[in-house]
């Protein structure tokens, strides 16, 4: 089955320029576009689609309220968000919202076809290195402690093993499978395993959305090594 996508952008030219790459690719069909938040809500109701290409500074509806309604009322479409700036307020909050990653207006062909494949398969959008700066850049920005919003999901973290909460202070370092693997001295398989763990306890999307609930909720502070 070819991976469904919807492209959502309110430039005619970025929408055709992304669908005309993404059309030419054997295993990904452009199945909608749309030029607002609403369409593009619109468009995920109608169509299911795998992946959803989503420009954060949209008229009618922003991005960043689109991802938030898509990822709450669709969590099987995972949400790319689009923008010009590669770090800004807007990416945190995206991501926040449950956006699996963010692509450059700029990206490489390339970089556009694997980013799409990534998210689709179920990885996060973002190299570690970039997660640990793109998250620790925001969570110096925010209150000290978990926020009020935070608080009572914090108390999850104790449904995690010893091991498990091991993971996800390395994860929230930026440390790949490999790495945390090293650090615990663990197979690499070990590793997915508490990974999967953390994800399914902690009811998160990917392990982006892992590194920013430590965040949030205090396993971790800005900056911790």
């Amino acid at each position: 089955m070819p991976i469904r996508v919807v492209v959502a952008d309110d430039q005619e030219l970025v929408r055709a320029g992304f669908g005309m790459i993404l059309e030419a690719q054997p295993d990904i069909e452009v199945v909608a576009e749309a030029a607002d938040g609403e369409q593009a809500l619109a468009a995920v109701a109608e169509h299911r689609p795998d992946v959803l290409l989503l420009d954060v500074r949209m008229p009618v509806m922003d991005g960043l309220e689109a991802a938030r309604q898509v990822c709450a009322a669709y969590p099987d479409t995972k949400v790319i968000m689009l923008t010009t700036f590669d770090i800004d307020d807007y990416v945190y909050d995206a991501l926040y919202a449950g956006a699996s990653g963010f692509l450059l207006k700029d990206v490489r062909r390339d970089d556009l076809v694997h980013g799409v494949r990534m998210v689709a398969s179920g990885e996060a959008l973002l190299a570690p290195s970039v997660t640990r700066r793109l998250i620790s850049e925001f969570a110096a920005r925010r209150p000290n402690g978990p926020s009020a919003a935070m608080r009572a999901p914090s108390r999850l973290l104790e449904q995690l093993t010893v091991r498990e909460q091991e993971t996800l202070r390395l994860l929230a370092r930026g440390l790949s499978n490999a790495e945390i693997a090293a650090e615990l001295t663990v197979s690499e398989h070990t590793v997915k395993t508490h990974v999967s763990n953390v994800l399914s306890k902690l009811h998160l999307r990917d392990r982006v959305h892992a590194v920013v609930f430590a965040y949030e909720a205090g396993a971790v502070v800005a900056g911790e090594q």
